[in-house]
């Protein structure tokens, strides 16, 4: 096939003389073949097509008629029934047992196909972690029987048991996504019908396909729940709307946006119920807690969180606003969007289309007499300017940006056309983080990471190799993961810091360099720590820190 050439063999050749190893780990360990060439290979000479499963429509019929413990047990996903056939996908091309059992089960001729172990990992994840909510395959039964009547103006507490089939369908979703604790719900119209999908941990996962006839009622159903205009169909809109679910007042976030076939909609969820975060609460070392605590007292100055959207820096500004949070002292936040209402603060929610930004704002706030003022986001020159000089002139102020580390947070400001002494002046700390996925603590197992691997991803070697991975049991939906944790590094803004700010050399790298000279543990370092501990797993940390650059 051309995957190697008469040299590696030798090579590999040779070495299997010398350790007895299989040919195939040599090949993949000197790097001569990829482990998915390997597997092509294989496929091709036992005569086993191999397809993209990310390409392939999967029947949800097929699916359900393997039990899942088969399914996970042989890591084989059925994917489409045709006559007396089940066609199944697989990454292990030398798996007959599970062509076997599966024929068995069935009483199908099963006809394996191989895929990717990454695709079928992820499909065996979407079909089977959220199973399609019974409720809703009994409303399809009724829709097929009677015509969808007129949608009701909602806004009572959800029953999924209420009349109309679609308003229980609708009902069945948003319960189904809120028992499973799903922060997002996408209702995406697509050429032949509209995919479901949840987003838990802050993975996507399809969870039903909705005939595409269903597409125009349940797009109004949901628009009409977020007091949206159902007649604009070709611009964006949002709104939003409160539930009652189980006794728990729970508000969503609605968002439409027009795609090629048709309206595409967003819900984000946000539990009414929720409670202040406290900084204990927060997953920071004792070093990193302690020294938040520290700015959170600061009387005046700027503290700035940084990261990429759903990074929870709104969660840690909120935390130091519940530690500071007193009768005596007045705080004014100035959000988009307000996600949570906090008892004894004062929020106010940015109107642009009124002209309140949060530079307008930001100026108004000032004539508050406010101590401490919070800032949703830095987004330009004015809003930058306006909350540097807050900070020097007696008032404490917390905001976010977009920015891959901490020390690049320093330069962003400066891009905005604030000067150097200002920043030097004002700035007294910034957080970053990123947010990885937790390991279940029930079933999450121990293993060696190879030197080579350890240092092809500059693992320190005094850290040593053992770290933790996921497995899967029922407690975590087979995922291996259950809720999230962060990552944090903290850069107080030292003398030394100051002064490199004061001297124009703002370069990202030698202002982290003195940072971590300074004591300062870097994202990386945080997350090794946390993965050492079984927290998270060295995956997640990796795939968190290539992504913040």
């Amino acid at each position: 096939m051309g995957a190697i050439n008469n040299s590696q063999l030798k090579n590999v050749l040779s070495e299997q003389k010398k350790t007895g190893e299989k040919l195939d780990k040599i090949l993949i360990n000197k790097g001569f073949l990829t482990k998915q060439q390997l597997v092509e290979a294989l496929g091709f000479l036992l005569g086993i097509p191999y397809v993209k499963l990310s390409k392939l429509q999967i029947d949800p019929e097929a699916v359900k008629l393997v039990p899942q413990e088969l399914i996970r047990l042989h890591k084989a996903l059925p994917i489409s029934i045709r006559n007396n056939s089940i066609t199944i996908a697989i990454a292990d091309p030398l798996n007959q047992q599970a062509v076997d059992d599966i024929s068995m089960a069935t009483g199908m001729n099963a006809v394996p196909v191989l895929v990717s172990e990454k695709d079928l990992e992820t499909a065996i994840r979407q079909h089977l972690t959220f199973r399609l909510d019974p409720k809703v395959e009994k409303i399809f039964a009724e829709l097929k029987k009677e015509e969808i009547r007129k949608i009701e103006e909602p806004l009572r507490p959800v029953r999924v048991e209420d009349e109309a089939p679609i308003i229980r369908m609708v009902n069945s979703i948003i319960t189904q996504a809120v028992q499973g604790r799903c922060s997002d719900i996408h209702i995406e119209p697509q050429e032949h019908n509209m995919r479901v999908r949840f987003r838990l941990d802050g993975e996507l996962y399809e969870v039903m396909e909705i005939p595409k006839t269903l597409s125009p009622v349940i797009t109004s159903r949901l628009k009409i729940m977020a007091s949206m205009d159902i007649t604009e169909k070709r611009i964006p809109q949002d709104g939003r709307f409160r539930i009652n679910i189980e006794g728990h007042e729970i508000d969503l976030r609605a968002s439409t946006l027009p795609t090629h076939y048709g309206e595409k909609i967003v819900l984000r969820i946000l539990d009414g119920s929720y409670a202040l975060t406290r900084i204990d609460e927060l997953g920071f070392n004792a070093e990193n807690r302690d020294l938040l605590v520290s700015l959170a007292q600061s009387p005046h100055g700027m503290i700035i969180a940084t990261g990429p959207t759903g990074s929870g820096k709104t969660t840690t500004l909120y935390s130091i606003i519940a530690e500071i949070n007193s009768a005596d002292v007045n705080i004014i936040t100035i959000e988009d969007p307000i996600e949570y209402a906090i008892p004894g603060i004062n929020q106010v929610q940015i109107q642009p289309k009124a002209g309140l930004t949060f530079a307008s704002g930001l100026r108004s706030i000032l004539r508050q007499d406010p101590d401490v003022i919070m800032v949703g986001e830095i987004r330009d020159r004015e809003t930058a300017r306006l909350a540097v000089q807050a900070a020097l002139t007696g008032h404490l102020v917390l905001s976010t940006m977009h920015t891959n580390s901490a020390a690049g947070a320093i330069a962003r400001i400066i891009d905005m056309g604030v000067e150097n002494f200002l920043i030097a002046s004002s700035l007294r700390g910034v957080i970053s983080q990123r947010l990885v996925r937790q390991l279940c603590p029930n079933c999450c197992e121990t293993f060696v990471l190879d030197d080579k691997t350890a240092a092809k991803l500059n693992i320190p070697q005094e850290s040593g190799n053992e770290f933790f991975r996921a497995k899967g049991c029922s407690m975590c939906r087979q995922l291996g993961y259950n809720g999230r944790l962060a990552l944090q590094e903290i850069m107080a803004v030292s003398h030394d810091i100051r002064d490199l700010i004061n001297r124009g050399n703002v370069s990202e790298n030698l202002i982290e360099e003195t940072a971590v000279n300074s004591g300062m543990k870097t994202l990386k370092i945080d997350g090794l720590e946390k993965a050492k501990k079984g927290l998270t797993s060295l995956e997640e940390v990796m795939k968190a820190v290539l992504l913040g650059g």
